[in-house]
């Protein structure tokens, strides 16, 4: 490349040979002229540095047993404070970290992983996940404590309560009358829930290991790990006649009694495939879906035209509800052993298959 561009016309342009060629003109001009390889320099020590006893006195110092545990900065106002000065507390991280000791000086928690929770429903009250959620009053800073509890597979509300407070005894107190009220045997249920200070309280865990209700937590700060409670609220809050603000626990009792009646009886739940919630965790769903598939059918056989796709199915609610998926297990690829004889008719086979499909 060198020696077109040298014998190219002078009266040709370096810049429009470079072009022709596919190159920069800095990787010629760099070529032509090599630098010579960079010579390692000692760097001059500064008259203002520490002396070699100076930084030893200093590492010494950091080191004794007064200022081990303490930061640069607490032994250099220390040593201030006592009239005494070695160097700034610039140089003493220096120092610190020329000999790989600059981190935090004191012992530090360890990082807590927590696990993610992995929930399966195949029937009613098998899982239930519940939340607390604020409703705001006509008083500017006042507000009222919503407890709800969802039944997973049917997103049945199964328990509620109004509260001016929020606390471990009032939770207690609702998941205790629901789990009586609804007769759920020991060993039967998991509840699910989120981090808040109700649901973490030590008496609140006692009360389910009492009840023998296996407990379920959502990650810190991960609202996805409980998105049906989360969903529900939204339901709710977004009410055409929502209020917005209650004046008194009384009148927020009585709008949240009438939207439970209509979220259970009238409310087409979309996750649901269009039953209510009351027919599904009630069972009359299957006798519902028999009579609605009647009046589907009626309907084909009168324009069938309008179905491209065949006749129409009734879907019912999905067979399982899930929080966070575990992820699939794949079975290990089998790799033949170093002293296995793999016939070459059977790599020749395998190959053949695999154009095949990939052409396909």
């Amino acid at each position: 490349m060198n020696a077109l561009i040298a014998a190219r016309d002078p009266l040709l342009p370096l810049s429009l040979a470079c072009v022709a060629l596919g190159t920069s003109r800095a990787t010629v001009y760099r070529r032509r002229h090599p630098r010579l390889a960079a010579q390692p320099r000692s760097r001059a020590i500064s008259a203002r540095a520490l002396s070699e006893p100076e930084r030893v006195d200093v590492m010494a110092l950091l080191h004794s047993p007064r200022f081990i545990d303490q930061p640069p900065r607490e032994v250099y106002g220390t040593l201030l404070a006592e009239a005494i000065y070695h160097c700034s507390v610039r140089t003493m991280y220096r120092l610190l970290s020329a000999s790989s000791q600059s981190r935090e000086r004191r012992d530090q928690r360890a990082p807590v992983r927590h696990p993610v929770p992995h929930l399966v429903a195949t029937a009613t009250d098998q899982v239930w996940t519940w939340d607390i959620t604020k409703l705001a009053t006509t008083t500017i800073g006042v507000f009222l404590n919503l407890y709800l509890i969802l039944d997973l597979y049917s997103r049945y509300i199964v328990g509620w309560m109004i509260a001016r407070r929020e606390n471990s005894a009032l939770a207690q107190q609702l998941v205790a009358r629901t789990i009586e009220r609804l007769q759920i045997d020991a060993g039967q249920l998991t509840l699910h829930n989120d981090r808040g200070a109700p649901m973490t309280a030590n008496s609140f865990d006692a009360l389910l290991a009492t009840l023998g209700i296996e407990a379920s937590r959502s990650r810190p700060r991960v609202s996805n790990d409980n998105p049906y409670s989360e969903s529900g609220f939204k339901t709710l809050k977004y009410q055409p006649d929502y209020p917005g603000r209650f004046t008194d626990p009384a009148h927020a009792r009585t709008w949240t009694r009438r939207f439970v009646v209509w979220y259970h009886d009238q409310h087409r739940h979309e996750g649901l495939n269009g039953f209510t919630p009351g027919e599904v965790y009630s069972g009359r769903h299957i006798e519902l879906a028999v009579t609605r598939q009647i009046t589907l059918d009626a309907a084909y056989a009168k324009h069938p035209a309008r179905w491209i796709n065949g006749p129409p199915k009734i879907k019912l609610p999905p067979a399982s509800v899930v929080i966070n998926p575990a992820p699939p297990i794949t079975a290990p690829t089998s790799i033949p052993l170093a002293n296995e004889i793999v016939p070459a008719e059977s790599l020749v086979t395998a190959r053949v298959d695999r154009r095949v499909a990939i052409a396909t």
